[in-house]
């Protein structure tokens, strides 16, 4: 299997296109089961100096978030247009670290999932066990529980801890991923979460078998497109996106309204 390349961005979406595009992802996490009820989030920097996000309105669930009931907030988690929801400021304390911090986070997801929950919640981690969690070898950073996330004198930590990896685990609490895009902070999250998934499945079943560090850091590199292998594959994230719009576009294309 190739190593899926980064998404990168060419021209500036509008505003509607990332309304669909993060209205596609909450949908997504819907359906993979990633979604904890109303609670944990998805947020996306909009074009323009003015630091403003689209994020979900708080009370709705994931499988009922279109495109045109997102709400728009700044980097504090306060409305900036008149909307008929609020917003859980609560959960922005993480969002608006990252997105402040980080210039190539224009899309901050976390989740509380089953399998992520139960990887933070191990001393060792994330263990380098699959292919698939070998992309994030060395490249996802550690948080250590400091309580629910209702206070901004986390943020400095938290960014701290993330550096510049594309997954955050926050121990005892959850996963965090970043992307240049929506589309690329889902792909992240997905695999990271299939990998927390593999590690829960192999831990039961006995003893498990590691591979050496410099092919775990190997693998890693070839996922990131810094080794130059006899064949590549630099389409394989935005061909996996396009099949799951198109898979929305099949059971659920309400998410575009």
């Amino acid at each position: 299997m190739s190593a899926p390349a980064t998404i990168q961005p060419t021209i500036a979406k509008s505003e509607l296109e990332l309304r669909r595009e993060l209205a596609a992802v909450y949908r997504l996490l819907a359906h993979f089961k990633m979604t904890d009820l109303i609670f944990t989030h998805v947020s996306v920097r909009l074009p323009g100096p003015e630091h403003h996000f689209l994020i979900n309105p708080y009370g709705l669930l994931f499988e009922e978030i279109t495109a045109s009931n997102l709400v728009k907030i700044d980097l504090d988690g306060n409305l900036v247009e008149p909307s008929e929801y609020q917003v859980n400021p609560a959960g922005f304390v993480i969002h608006g670290a990252v997105h402040s911090a980080r210039s190539d986070a224009q899309c901050v997801l976390h989740t509380h999932t089953k399998a992520g929950c139960a990887v933070a919640a191990q001393e060792d981690g994330l263990l380098p066990l699959n292919q698939i969690s070998m992309e994030f070898y060395n490249r996802v950073g550690y948080h250590d529980y400091e309580g629910i996330a209702l206070n901004t004198v986390e943020r400095e930590r938290l960014v701290k801890d993330l550096g510049t990896h594309p997954a955050l685990i926050l121990r005892n609490h959850g996963l965090l991923t970043v992307g240049v895009t929506a589309s690329e902070a889902f792909l992240r999250m997905f695999y990271l979460e299939k990998a927390c998934d593999i590690q829960i499945a192999a831990q039961a079943s006995g003893s498990l078998r590691l591979p050496s560090p410099e092919l775990a850091e190997y693998t890693a590199r070839q996922f990131a497109g810094e080794v130059k292998d006899e064949f590549s594959d630099d389409q394989a994230y935005e061909l996996a996106w396009a099949a799951l719009l198109r898979l929305l576009d099949r059971i659920d294309p309400e998410y575009k309204n």
